[in-house]
């Protein structure tokens, strides 16, 4: 091979460094960027967007996460996982893909699992009052039954028995979470105590399912451990 071949070749391979431009919003009116996917930042996978959460860089110079993706500004896409966003931090990568003007500060994976946990308490306090949710084992049960559910959530501390027989009437399709412990659950839902919550299929169950997917990313695998069972769906990622 001769030597101008091995030059094409170094002008064609990507280097290490290199930042994919699929990672990186760019003018919204390239087509290619306008699709459902992008690619991590830091792994260069190519995911959905909703496997992904968006950063921009903020006026300030710090790295902003947005989780409803609609921030100005050119966004950056990590994986919905800690330890994606962590390394992220770590390789000083937010840094690299805004040319030294912006940076990410140590606590930003901490600051994520919290805005997310936030945002899943908002979303069934939203299901709750348009009347897409019903919480309580009875109420439950009978929403199963009649296969009106979509997410089965269930406290992270609630007891093994009843969590166990209402994972069972889940028909196909259900996805069961076990997200949160009863009391981060109950004050969403306007209760003292909250255990057994079923959302119906829509357009609100899907947002929340995005959400509880990237929420399970940041939470440790006892926290987000989903409810197993031979109808519903134990969600990848949670067990």
């Amino acid at each position: 091979m001769d030597r101008s071949h091995h030059q094409d070749l170094a002008v064609m391979t990507p280097q290490p460094d290199e930042i994919d431009p699929a990672a990186v919003d760019m003018d919204e009116s390239v087509p290619e960027m306008t699709g459902p996917e992008r690619t991590c930042i830091v792994t260069r996978t190519v995911l959905d967007k909703s496997q992904m959460i968006r950063f921009v860089a903020g006026p300030s110079g710090d790295i902003v996460p947005d989780l409803k993706g609609d921030l100005p500004g050119r966004g950056f896409w990590v994986t919905a996982n800690a330890k994606t966003l962590e390394e992220a931090v770590r390789k000083h990568i937010f840094t690299k893909v805004t040319k030294g003007q912006a940076k990410a500060d140590a606590g930003l994976p901490e600051r994520v699992a919290q805005l997310l946990t936030r945002q899943v308490v908002d979303q069934l306090g939203l299901a709750k009052k348009s009347g897409h949710l019903v919480a309580g084992f009875d109420k439950v049960e009978a929403a199963l039954r009649a296969r009106q559910v979509k997410l089965l959530l269930e406290a992270s501390d609630g007891a093994a028995e009843g969590r166990g027989k209402l994972a069972r009437l889940a028909g196909p399709g259900v996805e069961i979470w076990a997200p949160l412990p009863s009391e981060a659950l109950a004050p969403a839902l306007g209760r003292l105590h909250a255990v057994h919550v079923a959302v119906k299929p829509g357009g609100m169950a899907d947002r929340l399912s995005v959400t509880l997917r990237r929420h399970a990313g940041f939470m440790p695998a006892a926290d987000s451990a989903a409810v197993g069972s031979t109808g519903g769906t134990a969600v990848p990622g949670t067990l």
